[in-house]
């Protein structure tokens, strides 16, 4: 039995997805006649709060072209150093935008109020950049998945309305901080100038992302996706598995958590297991002891048929999705404890 926890991006439609998509009505979306495109990005905008929505193809085109509305080029932009905007976009900050990042610290890849408005260059200092944009992520990525405390969210948004900062949220994994946190959608949309929201990850869809902003940035956002390649045709093959994904896999986000949480505690228990991140919800990041030899763990994952994903700093990543079934859990959970509980 093939065990493969290396993202949640390597879902596969359901069925029923699959028929949705089937039977999904669609048009030309070039000329906003795809009439499922139009339900989907209407129907996320109106579960955020928010006044429009646009279909991307990537969550990095939703970011990147967030990114170029919210700044001009020579500007900087704020965001934690674990920040997907910066570590995985492919440099597309200073490509497309021509914008430099002012990289922060933070708390598992999180920004505190306080931290952000310290990184605030003097806008009449005309020997730095000016700083234009706050870029935050949730849940966070490198982080382990965790999770903003959503005070301190709202906080941010008080610093950047009192320096004329943009506020973008990178909502990659934004289903499961709502799961996670007991917020709701319309919690956010009122913080946020903008907020790219992934369908691809714990809802399972194939592909795509939605941005979301008012209708004036929306707008304007059309010519930037068209600049960036995205002016695409009969998508709403793929919107029907966003709105599919929306009424049927939101409440199994639950499930994803409990098991990255159960996976932690196991891992907890080994003694070639040298720290594990804390799980709040579907990642586990965890590191082996020193003195483990990392042959032994990578012949143990080629014979089990186990994939994970390394980050590098010698640091492993386990994230739980929808094709990852209690019978595959239960079946790692007893492999792993089996094979390492007491190794030494």
């Amino acid at each position: 039995m093939k065990i493969d926890l290396r993202s949640d991006t390597i879902t596969q439609p359901t069925p029923a997805m699959l028929e949705a998509m089937l039977s999904a009505k669609v048009g030309d979306d070039v000329y906003k006649q795809d009439p499922t495109v139009n339900e989907l990005e209407a129907s996320l905008a109106h579960l955020f709060g928010m006044e429009a929505g646009l279909f991307f193809p990537t969550g990095t085109m939703a970011n990147q072209a967030a990114i170029k509305l919210h700044t001009q080029p020579g500007e900087q932009l704020i965001c934690d150093h674990f920040a997907h905007v910066f570590n995985y976009e492919g440099g597309g900050v200073s490509f497309n935008s021509g914008v430099s990042c002012q990289l922060i610290k933070g708390q598992r890849g999180m920004l505190t109020a306080d931290q952000v408005e310290s990184a605030i260059n003097p806008p009449d200092f005309y020997h730095s950049p000016l700083t234009t944009l706050v870029c935050v992520e949730n849940t966070t990525n490198k982080g382990g998945g965790a999770c903003y405390d959503f005070l301190e969210l709202k906080r941010i948004q008080q610093v950047c309305q009192m320096h004329g900062l943009r506020y973008h949220l990178d909502g990659a994994r934004i289903w499961n901080a709502l799961e996670a946190t007991h917020t709701t959608p319309k919690h956010y949309g009122k913080l946020f100038d903008s907020i790219s929201v992934c369908l691809s990850k714990g809802l399972g869809c194939p592909v795509g992302s939605v941005l979301l902003g008012s209708r004036e940035l929306i707008g304007r956002a059309m010519r930037v996706r068209k600049v960036l390649g995205g002016g695409m045709r009969q998508i709403g093959y793929l919107a029907a598995a966003g709105l599919y994904a929306l009424e049927h896999h939101r409440d199994r986000l639950a499930d994803d958590h409990r098991r990255a949480k159960e996976l932690e505690a196991a891992l907890k228990k080994l003694p070639i297991i040298d720290h594990v991140t804390p799980v709040e919800t579907n990642i586990v990041i965890f590191t082996l002891a020193p003195d483990f030899e990392s042959d032994i763990w990578d012949a143990f994952l080629k014979k089990q048929d186990i994939s994970l994903s390394q980050m590098g700093e010698g640091k492993w990543r386990m994230v739980t999705h929808l094709d990852y079934t209690e019978v595959q859990h239960q079946k790692l959970l007893g492999l792993l404890l089996d094979e390492f509980s007491s190794y030494y």
